[in-house]
């Protein structure tokens, strides 16, 4: 599925383990929702004067819902629209961009693509026409050329070619911090080191000081890991230090307080590392570890059963070469 999925890898318990079934999950079919019937229930809150967000499902990606799983909206400057997200296919996009028309005139100026996955990136061919700046981590194009066409595909098996849309590369590139002026307020964006993927960019608006982490921060939906754990675990403290005491997570509800949000996340990381530690230390082979590892988080978010067990071998792999 990826460049690097196509290698099976060893286990501490000598096993052949294939990170392309690993990573699937880890990916987010998270990653991979027709606006059909789920679009009756679509609305664009306004989370800050000019922010409107629009709270994705928690669920899968199906042939009703067109990916439209990740929370996208767009922020209105004086000179014109950044999109924030733009939605998980051409549907989801298209459907973003005629909210958009309702509430301004203004030029789409910019389209941030906050990291590989499907959920987040395939809105952006409804853009196009607009010809924005699409803003990117500096290792995005890399990601997309390795996994662009296998999630199109996928896109194209679950909602047909029409609703899917292409591989859109990003036109800027941030390999630090980067900043945009839309006239009335300026955007602050940051490049993260492997984390949640190896593309995950933030950004902060000066007008609301609100945070926008995107899948930095999971509420209410179990996060999925698809970079590093240990690294996930030093941006999520990156995030705290920046100083926003507000955040429009990638998944859950349209805006929350960022402390105990953080807290969330970095308690089941937390337990997944420690955990995943332990039956390392144990020889606890790892078909049994994704069965018991971070056990007790369960309770604590949606979609545990399917995602915990992809990340517990994502987090295997990484640990077990500590």
């Amino acid at each position: 599925m990826t460049a690097s999925a196509v290698h099976p890898r060893k286990s501490a318990a000598g096993r052949t383990l294939s990170r392309r079934h690993a990573l699937f999950g880890g990916l987010c079919l998270c990653c991979l929702p027709t606006l059909g019937r789920a679009a009756e229930s679509f609305t664009m809150e306004e989370v800050g004067p000019g922010i409107f967000v629009r709270k994705g499902l928690i669920a899968d990606a199906t042939p009703d819902n067109a990916d439209a799983i990740a929370n996208i909206g767009f922020l209105i400057g004086k000179s014109g629209v950044l999109v924030t997200e733009s939605g998980g296919s051409l549907a989801d996009g298209q459907w973003l961009r005629a909210e958009i028309a309702k509430r301004t005139d203004k030029p789409v100026t910019h389209v941030v693509l906050t990291h590989v996955h499907p959920d987040h990136v395939f809105g952006a061919g409804a853009f196009v026409q607009d010809k924005p700046v699409f803003i990117g981590h500096a290792k995005l194009a890399e990601a997309l050329s390795a996994r662009g066409e296998f999630y199109r595909k996928r896109l194209i098996d679950l909602l047909g070619e029409d609703r899917t849309g292409p591989v859109v590369y990003p036109t800027m590139a941030v390999d630090d911090t980067a900043e945009i002026d839309l006239g009335d307020r300026r955007l602050t964006f940051t490049a993260h080191g492997p984390a949640h993927t190896t593309s995950d960019l933030s950004m902060i608006d000066s007008g609301s000081g609100l945070l926008f982490p995107a899948d930095l921060l999971f509420v209410n939906r179990i996060p999925s890991l698809d970079g590093s754990l240990k690294g996930w675990l030093k941006e999520a403290e990156r995030l705290k230090a920046m100083g926003p005491t507000r955040a429009v997570p990638g998944h859950g509800p349209v805006a929350v307080d960022l402390a105990p949000a953080l807290a969330d996340l970095t308690g089941y990381l937390t337990a997944l590392r420690d955990g995943t530690r332990a039956a390392i230390a144990k020889d606890v082979p790892i078909e049994k570890a994704v069965t018991t590892v971070a056990a007790q988080q369960k309770d604590k978010w949606a979609l545990f059963d399917t995602y915990n067990g992809r990340n517990v071998t994502v987090a295997y792999q990484e640990l077990e070469w500590e």
